[in-house]
């Protein structure tokens, strides 16, 4: 079974990204900054943002995090995305979820000027992407870096059954209408599953490419999968481990032990997805500053 490595990628991707970035100073004497608000003290969120600053300076961007706290207001955090979305030092803008129960999360994704929105969440980035003009929109990163990890593979989706076990805005309904385009990486037959489908193992059992993004750990076994099929875990899940030192460890949406013996193909957890996520935030952040720059 082929392993698919989102760690090497990401990091072949973030090489080729501080290349481009360099390129990009070389030309107009600026780079492009990412700028990332985060509301409250989430501990995962905290991690992750420290994450996404850390690449960024290793790759040569700009970036900026902005903390604010827990009690802070809708209008103060609006207030705030509305002066980044006029900064010109500023070419991607991510607030950082979950968000405090007194802020609209939506009302928060439409103060983000859709030429900012390297997250992809804007419904006008959405519904470009749903009109096939991926030129002019920004893709949600994790279906973006699941793209990047089929086309690096070779993976053959031309006319394939693309079968997306998850409905999340974030995931499961953009990666199936990007499945769905007319691209070299993607031009797949599209099926959705979710919580209320009838007999789900029924639609997995004829996917191609099995994309599992539904939330819960080892949710696809063995029996649910295609022989030779290519499966695509997205899920990151803590499950309680007395022999490890934290305590817990993370698996996937698929219980990778027995689908490895059957699928020809698959992500691993951690080390799959994850990794593409950040590193397609930056490449969307690039892609902002080379459209506002003209390049």
């Amino acid at each position: 079974m082929l392993i698919i490595d989102g760690k090497k990628v990401s990091l072949d991707l973030k090489n080729e990204l501080k290349t481009s970035v360099e390129s990009c100073h070389a030309s107009t004497g600026k780079v492009p900054g990412l700028t990332v608000i985060i509301v409250g003290h989430d501990p995962a969120s905290q991690v992750y943002v420290r994450n996404k600053a850390k690449t960024c300076k290793e790759i040569g961007m700009i970036s900026t995090v902005i903390e604010m706290a827990a009690d802070t207001t809708e209008k103060h955090l609006i207030d705030t995305i509305h002066e980044l979305n006029n900064d010109p030092t500023v070419h991607g803008i991510l607030v950082q979820q979950p968000l405090p129960k007194q802020i609209d999360e939506f009302a928060v994704t439409l103060a983000i000027d859709p030429s900012k929105d390297v997250d992809g969440f804007h419904p006008e980035n959405l519904g470009r992407l749903v009109m096939g003009h991926l030129d002019k929109c920004f893709v949600s990163c994790t279906p973006y870096g699941i793209l990047e990890l089929l086309g690096r593979y070779n993976i053959e989706t031309r006319g394939k059954h693309c079968v997306v076990v998850g409905r999340s805005n974030i995931v499961g309904k953009p990666m199936a209408n990007l499945m769905l385009q007319k691209l070299e990486a993607t031009n797949c037959t599209v099926t959705i599953c979710h919580s209320a489908t009838k007999n789900i193992p029924f639609y997995t059992q004829q996917a191609d490419i099995l994309i599992a993004a539904i939330g819960k750990a080892g949710f696809i076994t063995a029996d649910m999968v295609k022989p030779g099929a290519v499966v695509i875990d997205v899920g990151i899940n803590r499950i309680e481990d007395a022999s490890t030192k934290s305590g817990y460890r993370l698996v996937g949406d698929v219980d990778y032990e027995g689908v490895s013996a059957v699928a020809s193909a698959m992500t691993p957890v951690p080390g799959g997805v994850g990794p593409m996520t950040i590193a397609m935030l930056l490449k969307n952040t690039l892609q902002s500053f080379q459209r506002i720059n003209g390049l």
